[in-house]
């Protein structure tokens, strides 16, 4: 049975980091390219940030504007994990946050992803 597990989530405060983590189970994660998306209470699920498969010999990202240069995202495929390092939160970045594994690098659209985690939540006070 194929899992994505997200941890790291949790109250922080306005200009404060905190390190997301995905660990898969069932399912070896290195042939994918991942990413996290996020979900505001009342709002759509929306892209943040994306990073490609092992098949490519360097690792590339991307990430929404709201978030570039503050957000890095990076993975290990020995452990088989993808992380999220959220730097200078905001609380505009409150949200249930995903990782989701699929075959196509860099797209932000959340149905062209295969597999999915069931989100931690994170709260950003100001």
């Amino acid at each position: 049975q194929v899992q994505l597990g997200e941890s790291g989530g949790g109250l922080v405060q306005a200009g404060d980091s905190l390190r997301l983590s995905c660990a898969a189970s069932g399912l070896s994660l290195s042939p994918y390219s991942m990413a996290w998306f996020r979900q505001a209470p009342g709002k759509e699920r929306e892209f943040v940030a994306a990073i490609s498969s092992s098949s490519r010999r360097i690792y590339s990202t991307n990430y929404a504007d709201s978030v570039k240069g503050r957000f890095a995202m990076s993975r290990d495929d020995a452990k088989n994990t993808v992380s999220l390092q959220m730097n200078r939160a905001k609380p505009e970045d409150t949200a249930v946050y995903y990782c989701a594994a699929g075959t196509t690098y860099g797209s932000r659209v959340a149905h062209e992803y295969i597999y999915w985690g069931q989100g931690t939540l994170v709260t950003v006070s100001s």
